[in-house]
């Protein structure tokens, strides 16, 4: 009894021991981004998941790197959904089977309609922009998400230090709003209604979402 109560006692001095540099530790590596871009009023550094208990600076870069990249593909994704519910079509056939682009609805119905081709040549050509455009070709970035491909200059470097980080900022709650905003989009579009401007129709301009399709 004597030795299982001192092996016990042991343990628990052991776990003790360790627990507060744990604690520690990430209470350092959570307060070494609470200042970083994106944290910001008004609910300020937010991390309910818990993604950057213990990491490190690279950990955090690749985040960054992602949630930068998923907002800028949602603000296209959002800026296509808009203009294409609107009635804007490119001119022409999308396939020498004369399908035009004014047969293509709006939204996720969109898939269903266009050729199996013009899917793969769409993921082609995302690969593309993946490995050879968006990627820091200059090898001059000084942060997640600086792309300089030497073939676009709109005078970044003029820019000072807190102007290059309100537009950082600006860019990032953009690209926040417009995943939430695509996300809301699909959901609606799926639901019984399959209105996704239903909020147009609340304010006294609805939309005739893919109406005709």
């Amino acid at each position: 009894g004597i030795m299982k109560s001192a092996i016990a006692a042991s343990l628990i001095a052991s776990a003790a021991a360790f627990a507060p540099t744990k604690v520690a530790n990430t209470q350092t590596a959570i307060k070494a981004f609470e200042s970083e871009i994106g944290a910001q009023p008004p609910l300020g550094f937010f991390d309910p998941l818990g993604m950057l208990a213990d990491a490190d600076q690279e950990r955090f870069d690749r985040l960054r790197y992602v949630e930068l990249k998923h907002g800028r593909i949602s603000q296209l994704a959002v800026l296509g959904h808009v203009v294409t519910a609107a009635g804007v079509r490119l001119p022409g056939d999308i396939d020498y089977s004369g399908t035009s682009f004014e047969s293509i609805p709006t939204g996720i119905a969109a898939l269903s309609k266009v050729p199996d081709a013009g899917l793969l040549q769409i993921f082609l050509f995302v690969g593309f922009l993946e490995l050879a455009v968006m990627k820091d070709v200059t090898g001059e970035s000084e942060f997640p998400g600086d792309f300089r491909n030497g073939a676009l200059d709109f005078g970044w470097d003029t820019f000072d230090e807190e102007t290059k980080a309100s537009k950082r900022a600006i860019e990032l709650n953009n690209g926040r709003a417009a995943q939430m905003g695509i996300l809301a989009l699909m959901v609606h579009e799926m639901l019984p209604s399959h209105d996704p401007y239903m909020i147009n129709a609340l304010a006294g301009s609805p939309v005739d979402f893919n109406a005709g399709f």
